[in-house]
């Protein structure tokens, strides 16, 4: 037998490492690996932490910490097909972690991302625009896809066969034209083609966001000429059409409801029946968010007058009528809306005036403040210039849940409720029931608002509501009259405007005029018609009322008080004042002592309730003997009385008795403060009316009303022996007997110019002679009266424009001086 040679085995190469099999539990072992420079442990590595970080969002936290991610954004574009594949698998789930996010930002990954969405592995193109799709939510992100070019490969994706590129990729696109750039970017790149396709998608994710990419791009117009060529709107129809799709009625009708903001594409879906379809699918829907997005769209639509007569033409406003029954919210929001963008529409508006009114005073009451703010702009656009619909609101009980939703919080509800109020009261009897709800009072709150629409809204109720004289003293008793003046400081323009008109409204009688001056609202309109800027029709308007209805502050401001500016009753002369300073009440300045200064003159032949009338008294009793002394302390009033009762019986027994009457009745202690009675000033008005009314022409009663007031202000005086009438010591001995610093006028019996023109213009207006008093200089005062002219001789039937006369109520009493004459030049200033 042969001897068998035994064969040995070469040992390996000193060089060469014998494969090693390692088993590791440790996260941070294999990212470790990530730096081997095998392809395949880099491979194995990458599919490890793949799944790891495929469990959770706390692994891929765990990950981004041991510095996985830098090491896999150099292995993305590893030549090793496979490693470059795995890695970017890892790359896409883990992008969907918000800190994971912040690095790749930092790391500037885009660019790198977007390289890779060229032909390649599909894998690659699928997790490359997840991670692209991740990161796109963030606006800096988009801005860097936008400017490294990578629309259009994401766009050329959208055709992909692989539905999970597709998804990605429309997503992307989709986070992507939020902004305006991309949104234009996207039309020149054709991308309406693609997007339309993607409707026919097995895949409804897929067809969803296909939608909603098409309902952010198509609010430019462009591209909803774009869509209409390209048979988008048939498109949109059919699916709304597919019981199958109603997954997608939703934003289908979104995208419609941009479509319809053209004209040209409303006239094409009405051509082929479309918009009958759409209004019908609405009709018959029950689900709210169809609903809802269809009212959208008419309220989108209703935006051009083109658009409201065709939707008006198609009986519209039935179905929105009918939405605003649907029971939820959103849908009675959105009906609300569209309403309100119809009433544009004349027809529609009084298609709604019938039928849909009822329906938006019970939304009113809604507990959800939404529904109430979009129901109250509703009917503030339906009664604007409505006065049928203004009615119906008031005849649907509409007034007392619009006077409460001034009070609730939302700025908007609030505006719309006073401007529904303010369109009603353009309605004598309307205006009248909503002041019965103490609508001022309401008022109050919303003048104070923080917000400049609510405050200009609130202002113009109060001018709509302060015609009335009841309402007026409802405002000042609630406070109101304050935050209105405030108002009038504001830098709005529409608000001081209203403010203005409001205070101009206000300031027709003299309680509020005087209670507006008060709180400082003559300064106020005074600086605002100083400056140009500010200054408005009502500004100036209101100005004057104020002034016409608080005669004492605008004789002491202006000097001047026109034919028309009639002397009441409680009026007083303080004399001038500067511009800015605070005039004082009579009341207050009753209180003040007495003090070496100019007399307040003051004027009042009304009676006190508690003291007998005029016609009662005797008709010659001293000023003394007929009332207390006005503005005395009490104490000193009641000393008074005590000495009246202590008269002898012989001295006039009717005096006593009215004495005695006096003190009975007033108790000083409780009654409110009235100006006290002239009875002198009385007598006058008296006897002027029996002496002077009765003469022919308005010449002749000047002339004796001029002689009757120089005779009871100390007759006529001499020019050269004027120095020598003591008028001032005897307005002096009046106040000191008075103890106080006001003077009624009856009481002066030595006058000077300003003195004599107060009382003629005071007994002229009572008597209805049209005369003016101007303050002048150095104590001179005097009256300007307009009378006509006798014909020239020889001429009848011709009437002469009347001629302005100065009266001379001191030299020559009743000479009647042509106005720039010589005569009425020494009058005045010499």
């Amino acid at each position: 037998m042969g001897k068998k040679v035994r064969k040995e085995v070469e040992p390996p190469p000193k060089d060469v490492f014998e494969p090693l099999l390692i088993e590791s539990k440790a996260a941070a072992t294999v990212v470790l690996m990530l730096d081997s420079p095998e392809e395949e442990v880099l491979a194995k590595a990458c599919d490890a932490i793949y799944k790891f970080a495929s469990k959770g969002d706390e692994n891929k936290v765990a990950l981004l910490g041991l510095g996985a991610v830098e090491r896999l954004y150099k292995l993305i574009s590893h030549e090793d097909p496979i490693v470059r594949r795995n890695a970017m698998m890892v790359f896409g789930i883990m992008a969907s972690n918000h800190d994971v996010k912040k690095l790749l930002r930092e790391l500037d990954v885009t660019s790198s991302l977007l390289s890779h969405l060229v032909p390649e592995d599909v894998v690659i193109h699928e997790f490359a625009t997840l991670c692209l799709a991740h990161m796109a939510v963030e606006y800096t992100t988009k801005v860097q896809i936008f400017e490294q070019g990578g629309l259009e490969p994401l766009i050329s994706l959208l055709s992909s066969p692989d539905p999970d590129v597709t998804k990605n990729s429309v997503e992307c696109i989709y986070l992507l034209v939020q902004d305006f750039q991309s949104r234009a970017a996207v039309c020149e790149l054709n991308v309406i083609p693609p997007l339309l396709d993607l409707l026919k998608s097995e895949y409804p994710v897929i067809q969803l966001l296909a939608l909603k990419t098409l309902e952010v791009i198509s609010k430019d117009r462009e591209t909803r000429i774009i869509l209409g060529e390209n048979q988008g709107l048939d498109c949109l129809l059919k699916i709304l059409e597919t019981n199958e799709f109603n997954d997608l009625h939703v934003e289908a009708l979104a995208v419609l409801g941009n479509c319809l903001e053209d004209v040209h594409t409303m006239q094409l879906i009405r051509q082929t029946g479309g918009l009958k379809k759409l209004l019908s699918f609405v009709g018959v829907s029950t689900v709210p968010d169809i609903q809802k997005n269809a009212a959208k769209a008419i309220a989108k639509a209703a935006c051009d007058s083109e658009n409201r007569k065709i939707l008006n033409e198609e009986n519209v406003e039935n179905c929105l009528i009918n939405l605003l029954e649907v029971d939820d919210d959103g849908v009675k929001v959105a009906a609300s809306q569209a309403i309100s963008a119809m009433c544009e529409n004349l027809a529609s508006k009084r298609v709604f005036g019938l039928q849909g009114i009822p329906q938006l005073v019970q939304l009113l009451s809604s507990d959800d403040e939404e529904v109430k703010e979009a129901a109250v702009i509703a009917l503030a656009n339906l009664t604007t210039a409505s006065p049928s619909n203004a009615s119906a609101v008031a005849e649907a009980e509409g007034i007392e849940p619009l006077v409460k939703t001034l009070n609730t919080e939302r700025h908007e509800a609030v505006a719309n409720a006073a401007a529904v109020l303010t369109n009603m009261a353009m309605q004598e009897p309307l205006r009248l029931c909503i002041q019965s709800h103490g609508v001022m009072s309401v008022l109050t709150e919303p003048l104070r608002s923080a917000s400049s629409r609510v405050q200009s809204r609130a202002a113009l109720a109060v001018a709509a509501f302060g015609c009335d004289a009841n309402a007026r003293s409802e405002l000042r008793d609630a406070g109101g009259l304050g935050p209105l003046v405030e108002l009038l400081h504001s830098k709005d323009k529409e608000v001081r405007r209203n403010a203005c008109w409001a205070v101009m409204v206000c300031a027709s009688d003299e309680l509020t005029a005087v209670e507006l001056c008060r709180l400082g609202a003559l300064d106020i309109l005074e600086e605002v018609n100083r400056l140009t800027g500010h200054r408005n029709n009502f500004s100036e308007a209101a100005l004057e009322r104020l002034l016409d209805n608080n005669l004492s502050q605008k004789y002491s401001q202006m000097g001047y008080l026109s034919s028309s500016n009639v002397i009441t009753d409680g009026f007083y002369d303080y004399g001038k004042i500067k511009p800015g300073v605070k005039l004082l009440s009579l009341e207050e300045l009753s209180m003040q002592e007495l003090a070496d200064r100019r007399a307040i003159i003051f004027i009042n032949a009304k009676p006190q309730e508690n003291v007998l009338a005029v016609e009662e008294k005797p008709q010659h009793l001293s000023y003394e003997q007929t009332t207390l002394s006005p503005f005395t302390s009490r104490k000193s009033s009641r000393e008074k009385l005590r000495k009246g009762k202590g008269k002898k019986e012989e001295e006039k027994m009717k005096e006593v008795e009215i004495m005695s009457e006096v003190q009975d009745e007033i108790n000083l202690e409780d009654v409110q403060w009235q100006p006290p009675p002239d009875f002198m000033l009385m007598n006058y008005i008296n006897d002027a009316s029996k002496t002077i009314l009765p003469l022919a022409t308005t010449r002749e009663q000047v002339v004796a009303l001029a002689q009757f007031v120089a005779d009871k202000m100390g007759g006529a005086i001499e020019r050269d022996k004027l120095h020598d009438f003591s008028w001032e010591l005897h307005i002096s001995e009046i106040k000191f007997e008075l103890k106080s610093n006001i003077v009624p006028i009856g009481k002066v019996k030595k006058g000077t110019f300003y003195h004599r023109a107060l009382l003629f213009k005071v007994i002229a207006d009572r008597l209805g002679i049209g005369c003016s008093l101007v303050r002048g200089e150095y104590n001179r005062g005097w009256n300007e009266v307009k009378l006509v002219d006798d014909s020239p001789q020889g001429v009848t039937g011709l009437l002469l424009p009347p001629q302005e006369y100065i009266v001379d109520l001191m030299f020559v009493p009743g000479f009647l001086m042509k106005q720039e004459s010589v005569e009425a030049d020494q009058y005045k200033y010499i």
